[in-house]
């Protein structure tokens, strides 16, 4: 029970605010959780902790990290429900496994991100899938690609940490009842904080100075995109 106590505890001060805030965006009642490009596998162990799933698989394509990974999960969590997988995170093999799923991924650009959530989606089209998403950049290109597939938003977050934004998306590969996706989001600029109003101010800033560059570059259809974030409103 110590060294258990003792790792939580370890967790929790890794845990960076990003992390923190995905970690906390995963609701209980998940079947399978995939916790991809896992890296040490933190936001994972996190989960398992709580027991927010009834079972948490840890994916990344780099074999001595996901060693690693194991070695950790089989010292501190022997009793868990837990699998580590060294592979593509577009090949999840989401068939062998029933009932529903979120698939959590972190700390990739959205360009790449985008690859990962098509394979994912098109290896099984009518799976019941939910995505975590928190890209550290082109959030845009990846919010286009939800919306192409008809995704329905669950929740969505603006954060900073270290000096970095990042939105957090919560989707479903299901329309259903979910909300529809905004090419430039639309709960992340609400803020019922000076704090939160300061972060939503200084990040749609940054994000037009972002595209005002690559227009002078003479960048295709940036044009509109800048229409859309100039149209914000938080």
């Amino acid at each position: 029970m110590r060294a258990i106590l003792d790792v939580n505890r370890a967790i929790s001060l890794k845990l960076s605010t990003r992390l923190k805030q995905i970690e906390q965006m995963v609701p209980t009642g998940y079947d399978h959780v995939w916790d991809c490009c896992c890296d040490h596998g933190l936001i994972g162990a996190a989960l398992l902790s709580r027991q927010a799933a009834d079972n948490v698989h840890f994916v990344d394509i780099v074999p001595d990290l996901m060693n690693t990974v194991e070695k950790n999960l089989q010292r501190f969590y022997p009793e868990d429900k837990w699998e580590v997988h060294c592979l593509d995170v577009a090949k999840l093999p989401l068939k062998q496994y029933e009932g529903k799923h979120l698939v959590i991924i972190a700390g990739v650009g959205g360009d790449l991100m985008c690859e990962l959530v098509e394979g994912i989606y098109q290896n099984d089209q009518s799976a019941d899938i939910d995505f975590l998403l928190c890209p550290v950049n082109n959030t845009y290109m990846l919010r286009q690609k939800l919306i192409e597939h008809q995704f329905g938003l669950k929740h969505e977050i603006l954060i900073e940490d270290n000096r970095r934004f990042y939105e957090i998306l919560h989707v479903s590969s299901h329309m259903d009842e979910n909300s529809p996706i905004n090419e430039v989001g639309c709960k992340i600029w609400h803020s019922d904080t000076n704090e939160q109003a300061d972060i939503v101010t200084r990040y749609i800033d940054k994000t037009l100075s972002h595209y005002r560059r690559l227009q002078r570059g003479n960048a295709d259809n940036i044009e509109a995109i800048i229409e859309r974030y100039s149209a914000v409103t938080g």
